[in-house]
């Protein structure tokens, strides 16, 4: 969405007082205005970097010009480089081109940065060429985890819970977190799913709460989303690298707040993940996607999440089987031990005579093979 066309100074003079009155929350603001949060990020830059002057249509200041001293310009790249300290000039100069027609070049920047102590030694232009693998659309694939505990002021621990799609990069959700604990997490889970509906697949870490290690393979949490038609994959143990977008993504939330700042409490932290969400999601260029924001790849799902869960169900001639208390179901007079995560759920039966096995079914996901005795 952009700016209506008539008196568009006189509404970016208002959209820019109602952001320093701080009565409404920003989101809130540019709904006001009938302007993307995007189109109000640029605005409000330009306005701190030029004042009046970068709010005037078809005007955009240059940052730098024959007639402009280098002091000038340094101090143009110091502005932003103040308010965005760990920003590179790679991410500086894609920023600047949404908001300036003439724009030093990155070596520049670069220079600037290193001259003036800013970084140690000037950025790189030629990258190692890095095989990026994604998915093709939004929502396809989730990358869900807890970003390592830190201790807050209080002496208490701080579990940030992240989540972040795959193909955008999008932050679904940054929460503060007193613990780890499944209802935790189903909490948080529930309100991204209400805001941006139901992901194909989400893949975890192992442990608790997801699953999968120390013999726990399910738990409430992976059953809750098998039910919500959701896949839930898990990453190789030690390897890391297999959810390594989330870890980008946790080490580059280190660096820009956690690292930054004395956080005092819960609620501190999350108004800084809050206020820090916001630009990476809406403002900061980001390299892995062509310097585009996350905001500017993802769409939400059109999968809504529904008011219940969906009712269990398997085909008439089925063999469907409740799974007893200690997490058993007895077939052909031998028990087979699926979890005590199914106590009270049924689950379908499905005998492959052609290999000789049992192979049993919660839903639609295969959570048992054994071989026939």
């Amino acid at each position: 969405m952009a700016w209506k066309e008539e008196t568009i100074m006189s509404q970016r003079l208002s959209f820019i007082q109602a952001v320093l009155e701080q009565k409404k929350p920003f989101s809130h603001i540019c709904r006001d205005f009938g302007i993307s949060r995007q189109t109000g990020y640029k605005t409000l830059n330009s306005y701190q970097l030029k004042g009046e002057e970068g709010l005037c249509p078809g005007s955009r200041a240059p940052l730098s010009s024959p007639n402009k001293t280098s002091s000038e310009l340094e101090n143009e790249i110091f502005l932003l480089r103040a308010k965005y300290p760990t920003w590179g000039a790679r991410t500086m100069h894609a920023f600047l081109s949404n908001t300036q027609n003439k724009i030093p070049s990155i070596s520049t920047i670069s220079a600037i940065l290193k001259r003036n102590g800013y970084i140690s030694t000037e950025e790189s232009l030629k990258r190692k060429a890095h095989i990026r693998f994604e998915r093709e659309y939004s929502n396809d694939l989730w990358q869900m985890d807890f970003k390592g505990r830190f201790h807050l002021e209080t002496k208490e621990w701080c579990y940030p819970l992240t989540i972040v799609d795959d193909y955008s990069r999008f932050s679904l959700c940054l929460q503060s977190c007193k613990n780890e604990k499944t209802n935790t997490v189903l909490q948080h889970l529930y309100k991204v799913f209400c805001e941006y509906g139901l992901p194909n697949q989400i893949n975890v870490d192992n442990g608790n709460p997801w699953g999968h290690s120390s013999g726990v393979r399910y738990t409430s949490l992976t059953i809750w989303l098998i039910r919500l038609g959701i896949k839930v994959t898990h990453s190789r143990p030690w390897h890391p690298q297999t959810n390594g977008k989330i870890e980008r993504f946790h080490r580059t939330l280190k660096n820009d707040v956690i690292s930054r700042n004395k956080i005092r409490n819960y609620k501190h932290a999350q108004n800084l993940f809050d206020e820090w969400r916001e630009v990476y999601n809406y403002i900061r260029p980001h390299q892995a996607i062509g310097l585009l924001t996350p905001s500017q790849r993802y769409k939400p799902s059109r999968k809504s999440m529904p008011s219940s869960l969906p009712s269990i169900e398997y085909e008439e001639n089925a063999i469907v089987k409740k799974v007893r208390g200690n997490g058993g179901i007895i077939y052909k007079e031998k028990e087979y031990i699926v979890g005590k995560a199914f106590r009270g759920l049924n689950v379908q039966i499905k005998p492959n005579e052609i290999h000789k096995k049992v192979e049993i079914y919660f839903c639609t996901d295969r959570i048992y093979s054994a071989t026939q005795p």
